[in-house]
């Protein structure tokens, strides 16, 4: 079954350089994260996200006003084992039909509470090229238009709108395709990360 969905994935991305599978993360699973991201919300332990990397890091609320916190295999949270698992499976799976090279990832939760966004922007820095893929998965279960938060994906010939819908999965290189969150008329709740691979 996971095969399955992660094929949907790589086969989506090499027609249209955007993968999308509509439940990567199962129900049950989903639920969980987003029980655990509700917890460090309401006990106050996301911080703004910034722009940037190291040194370089901005915190500026016109270009993106979400809230996030790093997921850790040490802090040893079960539904997060979970969820490093599947990455992991995704991963080798990934590699082996691929050959893509991918030898570590980085993720974390995001919440972009009602009247957030994130301008246009790529998520390769310029200083450090080792991000090779960008993921998204969705964990808004309720999900309606009206919510809005939709994901923007500018391609050459064409703009990709997707929605935040629970499960979903949203995969593409990291260095190609600019995006944008729009504005959010209800919370707004993701996984967000990057396969990472010794750079170019």
């Amino acid at each position: 079954m996971l095969d399955t969905i992660f094929e949907s994935l790589i086969d989506s991305f090499i027609e249209n350089k955007v993968g999308l599978a509509d439940h990567f993360l199962s129900v049950s699973l989903a639920a969980q994260l987003k029980g655990k991201l509700m917890s460090l919300y309401a006990s106050k332990q996301m911080q703004a996200a910034g722009i940037g990397n190291n040194a370089l890091l901005l915190h500026d609320k016109l270009v993106r006003s979400d809230v996030i916190y790093w997921l850790d295999p040490a802090h040893d949270d079960p539904h997060e084992n979970l969820f490093f698992e599947l990455m992991d499976g995704f991963i080798r799976h990934l590699n082996s039909t691929c050959y893509t090279g991918i030898t570590g990832y980085e993720f974390h939760y995001a919440l972009y509470a009602k009247g957030s966004f994130y301008k246009k922007h790529l998520d390769q820095f310029r200083n450090d090229k080792s991000r090779a893929f960008s993921m998204i998965m969705y964990l808004n279960a309720e999900w309606q238009e009206q919510d809005g938060g939709e994901l923007c994906v500018y391609h050459s010939d064409h703009v990709q709108v997707i929605e935040p819908r629970n499960g979903k999965c949203v995969f593409f290189k990291s260095n190609e395709l600019e995006h944008e969150v729009l504005l959010t008329q209800q919370p707004r709740m993701s996984i967000t990360g990057w396969l990472k691979s010794n750079g170019a």
